[in-house]
């Protein structure tokens, strides 16, 4: 289903609507954490810093939305407080095994090498992924005319894309072939994601 249409049946149930939210929330604070885990002992940059830092914040701000749904809930990340759960919580964890085994067996990649560079390209995925998800999410918002916005994350995350590709080009030099297939393995990802997301709203109408 097209994500629009997605998005538009999510935010027309309180509880659907709170449980989207809190799930993007559980997947910004892991992106936060790995990026944290993916930090040298002494070699840590300003912008690895401002990325874990604003991943955190996005976290929280999305988390601290849930309350103008009207849905009563989603205090913590247990299952029952997401939507599609299972896949939601796989979804970072299962992009960077992929990339690393990747990284490992074409770059000969490892230790610290390994998980810089392991940031460096699922970041990259996340961030093209954001780059299309939430302005579609805040242009659904807008049509609604919800007290929720999600304006401040898109430019934020348009931002860090433009950072990302600058560290690449640092990193790899030529990237590109590593991209392509991080973004192949991030778009397989990311329709299990949905399926599972329209798998949800199916079991639980949406009501407005």
């Amino acid at each position: 289903m097209e994500l629009k249409n997605l998005i538009n049946q999510i935010v027309s149930s309180p509880e659907l609507h709170a449980k989207w939210l809190n799930a993007l929330s559980m997947m910004e604070n892991t992106g936060a954490r790995k990026i944290s885990a993916s930090e040298h002992d002494q070699l840590v940059d300003e912008i690895v810093l401002k990325h874990a830092a604003e991943e955190a914040r996005h976290a929280y701000y999305l988390k601290s939305q849930i309350k103008k749904t009207g849905f009563e809930g989603c205090k913590t990340y247990q299952i029952n407080e997401l939507l599609a759960p299972i896949e939601s919580f796989q979804y970072l964890h299962a992009l960077d095994a992929s990339i690393s085994r990747y990284l490992k067996k074409n770059l000969g990649y490892t230790g610290s090498k390994l998980k810089y560079a392991a940031y460096l390209l699922v970041t990259y995925a996340i961030e093209v992924r954001a780059d299309a998800l939430y302005p579609v999410y805040e242009e659904v918002l807008r049509a609604i005319e919800s007290k929720i916005s999600v304006r401040m994350i898109v430019v934020e995350e348009q931002g860090h894309l433009e950072e990302m590709i600058q560290q690449m080009d640092n990193f790899f030099g030529d990237w590109k072939l590593h991209g392509e297939f991080v973004l192949s393995l991030e778009q397989k990802l990311f329709q299990k994601w949905m399926t599972a997301i329209q798998k949800s709203i199916e079991s639980k109408p949406a009501f407005a």
